[in-house]
């Protein structure tokens, strides 16, 4: 697959331009642990220049109908489905996401764009009321404003999709700022939007934490939307707290799959198979605890290990591959580290439970038994 050039700056009002001071981020690649690209680590200027472009756009863009919206959307949606193999290469290039995987989060991209296309032409709200003799109540949607959408790494152009359809389709403005782990895509949607929304409508600045923490307690902003783990997500609502911003959080979770006596463990362990090790099992939905009755639980854990063992290891670039890398090296050994506690605890590693081998972030699909509800592998 060939390689394709991303800028390596912010997109602020429709412009590209590095960080103010210059600072950069080295994005890895996770199946080979080799540097890649260069992205900007946004400082507090930044995130303003940014904010303050949104705002700009905010004052034209807030006051479209909704038909046009749809309109810009709609057009959005074909512009990405026209680069869908572009931005397949450089998601699988910089999450380290199977090639014959990837393809499929695009597609689900280009769909989601093309509903809240659709969604923001059919709004509701409550109908008029009388609740006082002489007055009409009613509601009127309106947008807020300035949204910051903050990305995760798991899944970096499709959960951008998630938090810009519904923002934009309302008639927001909006801050996006990826992971930065995983940059890329969303700075080469920024190039695909340019040529579809007004100046400052969308834009992308990358950066790290206090990227983040400057974005989300900046006063422009009103309303924050992040994808990420329970404690960041904590974090926000602390923060959004002080000045009263609307907060959407999508947290981590912990999946169980519960299996009956009676269930067809065929069938149970080709599902924790996809459902479990899909991404690498990198996904808040992602099945990762499995609760059976005594009477199955042998039987279960034997086909379990075994559809895990099946599972396809290899380069990203292989059409065959099922499992590549996890995100970063430090991702990895937390892995790890979960695992190494667990069997010093009394659990038992019936398969996998070590780093995979070659090169990469790799891990391998692990089965692990022997451990209660309030064991911390499970929680």
């Amino acid at each position: 697959m060939a390689d394709i050039e991303v800028r390596n700056q912010n997109f602020i009002g429709g412009r590209w331009a590095p960080a103010r001071s210059g600072a950069t981020i080295d994005i890895v690649d996770p199946a080979t642990g080799a540097t890649v690209f260069s992205s900007p680590d946004s400082g507090a200027d930044d995130v303003d220049d940014a904010c303050r472009a949104a705002a700009d756009a905010f004052v034209e863009w807030g006051r479209t109908t909704p038909a046009e919206r749809m309109a810009a959307l709609l057009r959005f949606a074909d512009a990405i489905e026209a680069r869908a193999d572009d931005l397949a290469a450089v998601e699988h290039r910089n999450a380290g996401k199977p090639i014959a995987a990837v393809g499929v989060e695009i597609e689900a991209s280009v769909d989601c764009y093309r509903f809240f296309a659709g969604a923001c032409r059919t709004m509701e709200t409550q109908g008029a009321g009388e609740y006082l003799e002489g007055y009409t109540s009613m509601l009127r949607r309106e947008p807020l404003g300035v949204v910051a959408s903050i990305a995760p790494w798991n899944y970096p152009f499709m959960m951008a999709a998630w938090k810009l359809g519904p923002a934009l389709a309302a008639g927001n403005c909006v801050v996006l700022k990826p992971s930065e782990l995983t940059p890329m895509s969303a700075l080469l949607m920024a190039e695909i939007a340019a040529d579809v929304f007004p100046a400052g409508v969308l834009n992308v600045v990358a950066g790290g934490k206090q990227t983040g923490a400057t974005l989300v307690d900046h006063p422009l902003v009103e309303m924050i939307s992040l994808t990420g783990s329970v404690g960041t997500g904590k974090a926000i609502a602390r923060a959004a707290s002080e000045s009263l911003k609307r907060v959407h959080l999508e947290l981590g979770g912990k999946a169980p799959v519960v299996v009956l006596d009676d269930a067809d463990l065929d069938v149970v362990a080709e599902s924790i198979k996809v459902g479990g090790y899909w991404n690498a099992g990198q996904d808040c939905t992602a099945a990762c605890r499995v609760i059976t009755g005594a009477g199955i639980h042998d039987a279960a854990v034997d086909a379990i290990s075994e559809a895990a063992r099946s599972l396809v290891v290899g380069p990203t670039t292989d059409e065959a591959t099922e499992l590549g890398p996890v995100i970063s090296a430090a991702q990895r050994d937390r892995v790890q580290g979960f695992v190494d506690r667990a069997v010093a605890a009394g659990a038992t590693a019936v398969t996998g439970g070590a780093l995979g081998s070659g090169d990469g972030f790799y891990y391998e699909p692990s089965v692990i038994v022997g451990v209660d509800q309030h064991a911390e592998i499970v929680q």
